[in-house]
């Protein structure tokens, strides 16, 4: 049985990955989510300048923020160290659970999809430039770090709070190593965000709900007695780029948790198309 299409109708040309993009970059949030991304590196500097130079060892030994005004690369790390538990989870949680949600919100999806947008396109399209505006966050947080830290600590060894130290030189690759893998770690609440975005019209309660299910993920992880059970848990693993900068490079926690997140982001993306395919659109 044939379809009838209008003359010219391409599915592929329809939504377009550069006319997305350009609707999210000028949305308000995306500006507000960046100038916070690139105010917190000069927030932690000014409490730097008016607590003093941080001293070793708190109750779970040195840490990077002990040697946080080492260096540039130093400062750096240390930013990743306080953010990527829950300050990088939220941009990837607002950009992932608002796109659809936001246009159900609107009232504008219905004619997005009468346009006609194929549903697996629309979804795809969105999917994918919400990921490169969650990448895009995570990349600028540490850049700024690295150049402000550079400016108020000057250039030089990446100093580890256990004692030695990484050349400049080979600090740079590792810290790029650290925010990829903080972004595929973070997988996880991108596409549970977009799920959640699939399936309700409120932004803020996929955005919460995503939030909230990574909290639940971290308490859940802090519970000792369940034992090898935290393996599963993507949580478990999120600071395992910390192995990226020691003296050895050690890839055994990293790649456990990449395999741990991307099994996660596969189901709850498969999810989001499945569900979405046959949702009765009325908004």
């Amino acid at each position: 049985m044939s379809t009838l299409t209008a003359p010219g109708y391409r599915p592929g040309r329809t939504l377009r990955l550069r006319v997305e993009t350009r609707r999210q970059v000028r949305r308000r949030r995306t500006m507000i989510v960046g100038a916070l991304l690139v105010a917190l590196p000069f927030v932690l500097i000014a409490a730097f300048a008016i607590g003093g130079t941080p001293s070793g060892g708190g109750r779970n030994g040195p840490t990077l923020i002990d040697v946080a005004t080492a260096s540039g690369p130093n400062f750096c790390a240390t930013c990743l160290f306080v953010s990527s538990g829950f300050v990088l989870v939220v941009p990837v949680a607002l950009f992932c659970g608002d796109t659809v949600a936001s246009e159900a919100g609107w009232s504008s999806l219905r004619y997005l999809l009468a346009a006609p947008v194929p549903r697996a396109r629309l979804l795809g399209v969105k999917l994918a430039v919400a990921l490169g505006f969650s990448a895009a966050a995570l990349v600028l947080l540490p850049a700024v770090a690295l150049a402000a830290g550079t400016v108020a600590y000057g250039w030089g060894d990446l100093q580890l709070p256990t004692g030695g130290s990484l050349s400049s030189g080979d600090a740079l690759p590792r810290l790029a190593i650290c925010v990829a893998y903080i972004f595929v770690n973070s997988l996880v609440t991108a596409t549970l965000a977009f799920w959640l975005s699939t399936v309700t019209d409120a932004p803020l309660g996929a955005v919460g709900g995503a939030v909230g299910l990574t909290i639940v993920g971290n308490v859940l992880d802090a519970v000792t007695a369940l034992g090898s059970w935290r393996d599963v848990l993507p949580a478990h693993w999120q600071f395992s780029w910390a192995d990226a900068i020691q003296p050895q490079l050690e890839w055994t926690g990293m790649l456990q948790g990449v395999s741990v997140s991307v099994a996660y982001a596969v189901v709850l993306a498969a999810l989001a198309f499945r569900g979405f395919r046959g949702k009765d659109i009325v908004s």
